[in-house]
């Protein structure tokens, strides 16, 4: 028998001894590659606090937060989810379903509501989720298209507001210019059209392949990165959202007007130890003492942005984009296929 066969037997015999109500799960038992460390198995269903609701997931999105717990990159997550595997086994943030229970103080939400929002292991049928993490699903749309929105979207929002574009005010961004790096991923699909929301001029930047996509969510000027510098200082911004690539600080402020801002949010380049980090920390650092504004941001879902989003997505103000589907026991193909940098928008895990 091989170490792999020998692995899945002990895996099977655990899952015999299971004791009360189990679920199918997506496991991560180390970091490293999505076919290494990833894998189906059968998991004790999550008991829920007296604030939370225990979800039916029918569908969750997969977003860069629970790439980099897969990986372990940058090690510096390490000190927050654990040394040589993950504290919680089960990844997944992001989550719509069906609530199946509530805790004792939940008011919000009752036996049988459809929701969105955020999650703990979010990649099986069941997922504890805090009722202030939480929202009613819109019913005019699916819910794999629900499942991409809170982490992504809710990130978007809290860039633009750090820019200071609240696109939930009337027309906040008016005649101001914004340039979203990254406008074909996943939050940065979001800042486009919650920038035109705010009434911005956008530019958007992406590959060549993702031009079409990023127009159609509605940039007024799309960049393509491969044959031109989207930061060579012709051009200057009154905002710009970084969310991808790893540009130098220096270059981002040649790009903003004399009191421009500018938000890093994202970039996976830079050290093992500290990725994209240290370029943060120090835009950070030098921002008091500059007339620009440069800042950073942690990405976090309430119950007041999640109806909010709620709102617009009724409305056919905004819309995901999702790029694949893929079953719960393809998840480790799933990450591999956002890994390779090819997607348009988010990934969907179906249950």
């Amino acid at each position: 028998m091989t170490t792999g066969q020998q692995a899945k037997e002990s895996r099977r015999h655990k899952d015999r001894a299971l004791p009360g109500p189990s679920m199918r799960a997506i496991v991560q038992e180390g970091y490293g590659s999505a076919a290494d460390v990833l894998h189906e198995a059968r998991v004790p269903r999550p008991v829920i606090a007296e604030n939370e609701v225990l979800v039916k997931v029918q569908a969750a999105g997969l977003d860069r937060g629970t790439w980099h717990i897969a990986t372990g990159l940058p090690y510096a997550l390490r000190l927050v989810y654990g040394f040589k595997a993950p504290r919680k086994p089960v990844p997944g943030l992001d989550l719509a379903g069906t609530v199946e229970a509530v805790g004792a103080k939940v008011t919000r939400f009752a036996v049988g509501d459809h929701v969105f929002g955020s999650g703990r292991g979010t990649f099986a049928e069941y997922a504890a989720a805090r009722e202030n993490q939480l929202a009613h699903k819109p019913a005019n749309i699916t819910f794999e298209q629900a499942a991409v929105v809170p982490v992504s979207a809710c990130t978007a929002l809290i860039a633009l507001r750090s820019g200071g574009i609240d696109p939930s005010q009337d027309q906040p961004a008016q005649g101001l210019k914004v340039l979203v790096t990254g406008a074909s991923g996943g939050v940065g699909s979001y800042v486009v059209q919650f920038a035109k929301v705010a009434g911005a001029e956008v530019t958007g930047v992406a590959s060549a392949a993702k031009v079409a996509m990023v127009r159609a969510l509605g940039a007024d000027h799309v960049i393509d990165y491969t044959t031109q510098d989207f930061l060579e200082g012709t051009e200057q911004y009154d905002v710009i959202i970084d969310i991808a690539g790893n540009p130098s600080v220096t270059r981002l402020r040649r790009s903003l007007t004399p009191s421009g801002t500018a938000v890093i949010t994202g970039g996976e380049e830079g050290g093992s130890w500290t990725g994209s980090m240290d370029r943060q920390l120090r835009a950070v650092a030098l921002s008091p003492f500059i007339r620009q504004r440069l800042t950073m941001i942690v990405g976090t879902q309430n119950a007041a942005d999640l109806e909010y989003l709620a709102g617009l997505l009724e409305a056919g103000t905004i819309a995901p984009v999702i790029d694949r589907t893929y079953p719960l026991a393809q998840v480790p193909d799933a990450m591999r296929y956002f890994d390779g940098g090819k997607v348009r928008g988010k990934v969907a895990i179906t249950l």
